[in-house]
């Protein structure tokens, strides 16, 4: 196994890592000072500034994105910088922002918010965008919302409340969430989890952020494998390269409540060897 810095940038709030495997790109996102960035395959690196904090996104086509901000979703398109608006179901809440989001894998974007400075209680909630671009509340119950990722079938959905736990729901594209469950408890690995991905085989991989580690879950909750990363604020990851066999890895400098000095804190990370291969991620899919 290898682990390596890949560039020199340093975000302040390194998110929400997503392969573009038809465009074979990686994108990334500087939560806190909303910033998008894309790695193409010579490593050159393209960045667009936003004007306001960016929680995650979805590819659309080459040229468009799905991006979840302080304000609502929005369609960016890369070549004008045009943001379109298409919902803001909390903005009569300003104390709140988006935050980690995914589409499902049937081409509906999931993603959650959480309060901007307030952790201490529910704000946020789990939200579903259609193709037809309507919108639902999946959870109601959210304090940060991290780490939303899909079974291989796409009938599990994996979900980070903000509570130090990742609870697993039966999910279909059109119905609400059921049979809700607690699969990992941070608390008991004395760390908490953050942005995650699944694989291949199901398992689930997430940023142990509480620890400064990546970890491997089973479909079934057991911690299978803790690699230590060199910053101690992991914070998401991805299944990327070609063969979807690399995984890189997002981190935290300042997020705004965490602060780390250590000169890669903020970097992106790439570990190769870790005999596992990720899934293709499913683009929004707009009617």
């Amino acid at each position: 196994m290898e682990i390596e810095r890949i560039g020199s940038i340093k975000n302040a709030l390194g998110e929400g890592p997503l392969w573009d495997h038809q465009q074979q790109r990686l994108f990334w996102v500087d939560s806190l000072k909303g910033c998008i960035y894309c790695l193409d395959q010579t490593e050159e690196v393209t960045h667009w500034q936003l004007p306001q904090m960016i929680g995650s996104l979805a590819v659309v086509t080459e040229h468009t994105l799905l991006v979840a901000l302080q304000n609502g979703l929005h369609f960016f398109n890369l070549q004008s910088n045009a943001l379109t608006l298409i919902s803001d179901p909390e903005s009569e809440q300003p104390a709140t922002r988006f935050n980690d989001g995914k589409t499902d894998r049937f081409g509906n974007f999931i993603a959650g918010t959480m309060g901007i400075t307030i952790r201490d209680r529910a704000l946020g909630a789990l939200y579903r965008l259609h193709p037809d671009l309507s919108l639902d509340i999946l959870e109601p119950d959210v304090i940060v919302a991290n780490g939303p990722c899909f079974s291989p079938d796409g009938h599990t959905l994996y979900f980070n409340d903000g509570r130090r736990r990742i609870l697993a729901y039966d999910y279909s594209p059109t119905g609400p969430l059921k049979n809700k469950r607690q699969l990992f408890d941070g608390n008991s690995h004395q760390t908490s989890s953050d942005g995650a991905t699944v694989d291949t085989e199901g398992n689930i991989w997430t940023a142990l952020t509480g620890s400064g580690e990546i970890g491997c879950l089973s479909t079934q909750g057991k911690l299978k494998n803790r690699i230590k990363m060199p910053i101690p604020l992991p914070s998401s990851v991805m299944f990327a390269g070609p063969n979807l066999d690399e995984l890189y890895v997002t981190s935290i400098s300042d997020s705004g409540n965490r602060r780390n000095e250590e000169y890669d804190s903020g970097g992106l990370f790439r570990i190769k060897g870790l005999d596992a291969a990720g899934l293709v991620e499913t683009p929004f899919s707009q009617d």
